[in-house]
C-alpha cells in the first residue's frame, strides 16, 4: 500500500464519470476543510497480508492526524501511485475497514465515492508535513 497524505485548508471534490460498473450510481460534491486528505493505492502483494496493512495504515493516519492537529480526514482511492494494483472489490473492502477503524477511534472521516473519477481542487498547506507519502 502506498499513501500520500496531505496537510488541508480544504478539499473540494465533484464526480466525474463512473469507472467501475458494479458500482452504485452517485453525483456527489462536497467541500471539507481543515482536514487531512490521504491518497490510497492499495497494491496486489497487500491482498496476501490485509489485516496487517489495515492496521498499519490506521496507525499511521493516526499519527499524521496528531502531527498536524487535524480531527477529520478523507480518505480517497488514488490508484495512481503504483504499478502493482489490486482488485477493485479488495481495495474498497481494505479502505471501508480502515474507514472503520479510525471512526471507531473517533476521528471524522470521509471518503470520495469509489469507483468514481472526480475532478477535486485541494489546498495544501506549505509545511514540511503537510506533504507525506508513506509505503505500508
Amino acid at each position: 500500500m502506498k499513501i500520500l497524505m496531505f496537510d488541508t485548508e480544504y478539499f473540494w471534490y465533484d464526480t466525474f464519470s463512473k469507472t467501475l460498473d458494479h458500482v452504485e450510481d452517485t453525483e456527489k460534491e462536497e467541500k471539507i476543510a481543515d482536514n487531512a486528505v490521504v491518497f490510497i493505492h492499495v497494491e496486489v502483494e497487500d491482498e496476501e497480508r490485509k489485516n496487517k496493512v489495515v492496521k498499519s495504515a490506521v496507525k499511521s493516519l493516526k499519527w499524521y492526524l496528531n502531527k498536524v492537529n487535524k480531527e477529520k480526514i478523507v480518505l480517497h482511492s488514488f490508484a495512481h501511485l503504483s504499478s502493482s494494483t489490486s482488485s477493485p472489490e479488495f481495495a474498497a473492502e481494505v479502505i471501508s475497514e480502515i474507514k472503520e477503524k479510525l471512526e471507531n477511534k473517533g476521528i471524522e472521516v470521509h471518503t470520495t465515492p469509489f469507483g468514481y473519477f472526480s475532478e477535486f481542487s485541494i489546498h495544501v498547506r506549505g509545511e514540511s508535513l503537510a506533504k507525506v507519502f508513506k509505503e505500508i
